[in-house]
């Protein structure tokens, strides 16, 4: 069910310090998109010498930009929610105070545009696609966030595929190859297990807020073990592919780092409430290592 803020906003209309804006950005969620965007670099087989301008242009547009974008704009829809989950988030807390939090969404979009049109047609609508997903998750009248199904599709696309096919795209100035398409596909849906494990913090604020998220709708323990076998099956598909291409050692490779996360997510079943955030700390360690063997194989 929705309601009211647990705690009142405390808007003023004074400046905000640089950290705070900083920290609505949230540079620790940077790295997925980055690392997508790397492995996308590393499978186009450009060389070095020629795509580390075009590479590190699109490696500050698909974290602090386009990533921490949708970060602020999360922020300021959720500022309600936060108000009771972690109240000490900048907009709640009253740090960054007034309309600021959605003036930073605002110009961080803007600037994702600029910056996305450097990058030529393809670039460009790569970042209006990750754009649109990012609003359409937090935002009215879509707020995919809302569900868990399909606000966690949401993200595992956005952080994962898209970086990575984009990476690719600009870097080989050609459509990707149809092997890292189907690769990078399903590390973005694996990841949508990953994103239902960062839900478990915030349980309390989005049963209050009616926020549909997979351990709200099925329980904390069913929306593990769900999340383990999200997280695996589309892996599994990673290691047939590679081995059917003739990518035998990567497919081992891949396979020993399943076995790690298997590891990893048999221990987080015991008390996924408390674990969940252990484990994307140490099991997603070994799924974004998967990720570069498969672009280091695919690279021409």
């Amino acid at each position: 069910m929705t309601g009211q803020p647990v705690a009142p906003l405390r808007l003023s209309g004074r400046w905000p310090a640089p950290s705070a804006v900083l920290e609505v950005l949230k540079p620790v969620t940077w790295f997925p998109p980055v690392w997508a965007f790397a492995c996308g670099v590393v499978a186009s087989g450009a060389a070095p010498s020629e795509a580390w301008p075009i590479a590190l242009l699109g490696l500050l547009l698909a974290g602090p930009v386009v990533c921490g974008m949708s970060q602020a704009v999360n922020d300021w829809f959720d500022r309600h929610v936060d108000a009771l989950n972690e109240p000490q988030r900048p907009i709640p807390s009253g740090r960054l105070p007034g309309r600021w939090g959605l003036h930073v969404a605002l110009l961080w979009t803007f600037l994702s545009l600029l910056l996305g049109a450097a990058l030529g047609p393809w670039g460009f609508a790569a970042t209006v696609l990750g754009v649109a997903l990012a609003w359409a998750y937090s935002a009215p009248p879509f707020r995919l966030k809302a569900n868990g199904w399909w606000g966690n599709l949401a993200c595992g696309l956005a952080y994962e595929t898209l970086p990575w096919i984009t990476g690719t795209t600009v870097l080989a100035h050609a459509a990707p190859d149809a092997r890292s398409i189907a690769v990078a596909l399903c590390f973005g849906l694996a990841a949508h297990g990953i994103m239902t494990l960062n839900d478990f913090k915030s349980i309390a604020g989005d049963e209050r807020f009616g926020i549909r998220s997979l351990p709200v709708q099925l329980g904390p323990e069913r929306a593990a073990r769900l999340a383990t076998w999200v997280m695996a099956v589309p892996q599994v598909v990673v290691i047939g592919l590679l081995g059917l291409w003739g990518f035998w050692l990567t497919a081992g490779v891949v396979w020993l780092l399943l076995l790690g996360q298997g590891a990893a997510m048999r221990h987080m079943l015991r008390d996924p409430r408390r674990l969940a955030p252990w484990y994307n700390g140490t099991g997603v360690l070994m799924f974004v290592t998967g990720m570069m063997a498969c672009a280091v194989a695919l690279r021409p």
